[in-house]
């Protein structure tokens, strides 16, 4: 029997950081409707912009601790000392943008949930309610941002989000599932084509 880490071909992007690996093998381009999930994901995404998404996926569990685990209703109601005290939290991407953005989207997140029933109902609307199968055959095949980021990007800020430019729009599309960008020679390519969308 061949070693599974040496025979498993994997998206080049997530190299041999065991992390980084376990992140890319369960989670990402898997079709999400959790919305406190989503929410997470959106947060770490924000917070990632100028950094590696390693650093971030690092500094996951801390987030999760200093941030309610991530209840949109919890966070939506964080003081300036709440903000004050995270700014001295060295868990966390200490940027007081990025930490007052989180709170503002909180906010706005609450107001689609109260509008749609459930920030996944408006998401997947993009889509709709199906996630896009590409084939890309190599990394360098992939886009940054698309069309569709740009309009998510735009909706978003409409509604009062910050942090949600095209670019990071476009890496929490991928990596909540709305966009399979697994490179068809990854091992995960064929197993997230073949999940539904649609929540069980």
């Amino acid at each position: 029997m061949g070693d599974v880490a040496t025979t498993t071909v994997r998206c080049a992007w997530c190299g041999d950081d065991p992390l980084y690996q376990a992140y890319h093998d369960t989670e990402w381009g898997v079709p999400l409707h959790d919305d406190r999930a989503l929410f997470e994901l959106l947060t770490l995404e924000g917070a990632q912009a100028g950094l590696s998404w390693i650093t971030v996926l690092r500094k996951r569990e801390t987030y999760r601790q200093a941030f309610a685990n991530f209840d949109p209703a919890s966070v939506a109601v964080f003081t300036e000392a709440d903000q004050a005290a995270l700014m001295l939290n060295p868990g966390i991407v200490r940027n007081r943008l990025k930490i007052s953005s989180t709170i503002d989207n909180a906010r706005a997140f609450l107001a689609i949930q109260a509008e749609f029933g459930s920030f996944d109902a408006w998401l997947w609307r993009f889509v709709d309610g199906q996630p896009i199968q590409n084939s890309l055959r190599s990394l360098a095949e992939a886009q940054a941002s698309t069309a569709l980021s740009d309009t998510l990007s735009k909706a978003l800020k409409k509604r009062g989000f910050r942090f949600v430019g095209s670019t990071i729009c476009y890496a929490f599309m991928q990596a909540a599932g709305l966009v399979n960008d697994h490179t068809t020679d990854c091992f995960r390519h064929r197993e997230v084509a073949a999940l539904s969308s649609r929540p069980q």
